[in-house]
Order: C-alpha cells, then structure tokens, then sequence
C-alpha cells in the first residue's frame, strides 16, 4: 500500500529531479491517486479569474505567448484562444490523445480533484520536455469546478469541443442535481460554445445516457448529430478508446454510449 507520505517524497523527489537537470520523467500514477469523485457542492480552495479576459494563459501554454514590447503586460495574451475543453478530464488521457490529433487547436482539461491535476499537468510538462517543438505544447490543465466557473474562463462562443467521458453517474435522485448535463448548465455550454460547435459526450451507463440525451435535447440550441456524423468524427474514436474510463470499459467488455449534439444558431431577436 502506498502511505501519503510516500506519495509526498515521491513528488518531492521528482520536482527536485525537474529543477537539478531537467529529466522529462513520466510521474506514476499511483503516487496520485485520490477518491474518484469529488462533491462539486463542496467550497474546494480554487483559484479562478473575475473574468476570461483576466485569465492568464502564458504558464499554461508558453509556446503561443503573444509577443509584447513590455515584459508587464499582464495578463499576457496568446496568439489564440483556448478551443477545446475536456470536462472532468481526469488521468488525461483524452487530452493526450487529441493533441497530436489537433495541433492547430489549443485544448485545456478542467479537473477538480487537486492530486488528479497534478498529476496530468506533470504528465504534460514531461511529454513537452521530449517533445521539444512538437505535440503537447497544445494541451494544458488547471483544477476547476466546471459546475461553477465555467463563464469565468471563457468568453461568448469562445469554444469548438466540449468533451464530456464517463462523467460520475449520481445515481440516486437526490444526486441528480449534481450531474455534470442538466438544463441550466447546458445553457452554459451554449454559452461558451460557437455556432455549430459540439459537444461530446459518452458513458457506460445506459440511464445517465438516456439523462444526458434528453436534456442536451430538449435544450434550443442543440441538436442530436446523426449515426453516421458521429462515426464519422475523428474524435469520437479518441474518445471512445483512449480515456482511462473507456479503456476499463473495454477490457470489462462493458457497452459505451455515444451521443454528439451540435450547437445551433441563435435564432434572431
């Protein structure tokens, strides 16, 4: 059994490897494990911005820093905006994924387990490190209650993607008000989501399925993408073999359940 005390060295050990020569050492997962679920009700001690435009990007992603005359511009701008959103992104295994897939595209995981977030920011800097000037300098990952804060990172139709794998079911229905797709946060997402963007979602459990379609149906600015446009998606593929929980489902013989919404256009005042 590993004591949090030995989870404790072992990162202390491997940021002290980071700052004396610089290894691009992969962190091992279970020196971070933690409870797999965490209560967004709960007061997590989180750090979120008054607003998107208050938001400092450039530690997240240091490659598309905007150059700037002064070295005080805070915050610093980037060449391009947050795009891609993995929700509840976990050990980032999606977000991994994705980045060599949509180089163009930077992508941020949203996680609010702390020891999580550690574990795949480390995750990230580790790959960029033996990547040099290849994948991964797309990809970063903040904690954050996705349920509270969502509007504080991004902007109006700021986003292309939102995935939503294998989010906790809740299945008691007093727990029902916790779950990640309901009808005031699907308004969230049609806020922060453009025209014609989508949002992913998938799970192995065929009554929060049924949950997450009815909702994301029943809400005006989206629309349910057919078969064929699903099967047809690149990310829909990543998404249903490459997160943690698909592969578990996988290697259980378990069912998935995939359903793309499209986000539409306002109609007019």
């Amino acid at each position: 059994m590993v004591t949090e005390g030995k989870k404790k060295a072992h990162r202390a050990q491997y940021q002290k490897s980071k700052a004396q020569d610089g290894l691009a050492q992969l962190p091992r997962k279970r020196f971070y494990r933690q409870r797999a679920h965490a209560n967004p009700f709960s007061d997590h001690t989180l750090t979120y911005p008054a607003s998107p435009d208050a938001m400092d990007w450039s530690t997240y992603f240091p490659d598309y820093v905007q150059d700037s005359a002064s070295d005080d511009v805070s915050p610093k701008r980037l060449t391009k905006d947050v795009e891609v959103v993995d929700i509840g992104c976990g050990f980032g295994g999606l977000l991994m994924a994705l980045s060599p897939l949509l180089p163009d595209k930077l992508m941020l995981g949203l996680e609010i387990r702390s020891q999580v977030t550690a574990y795949v920011q480390e995750k990230i800097w580790a790959l960029r490190t033996q990547n040099p000037g290849g994948p991964y300098q797309n990809a970063a990952c903040l904690r954050a209650n996705t349920m509270k804060f969502l509007p504080n990172f991004f902007r109006k139709g700021q986003l292309s993607k939102i995935f939503i794998c294998f989010p906790d079911p809740h299945f008691k229905a007093r727990k029902h008000k916790a779950r990640i797709i309901s009808t005031t946060l699907n308004s969230e997402y049609a806020y922060a989501l453009r025209p014609g963007g989508i949002v992913y979602t998938i799970t192995d459990v065929k009554s929060l399925h049924e949950w997450m379609v009815e909702h994301l149906d029943a809400h005006p600015s989206f629309e349910r993408l057919s078969k064929e446009e699903e099967e047809a998606d690149e990310c829909t593929k990543v998404m249903m073999t490459e997160t943690e929980e698909g592969k578990k489902v996988t290697r259980n013989q378990g069912e998935k359940f995939v359903a793309l919404f499209r986000r539409l256009e306002d109609p007019p005042w």
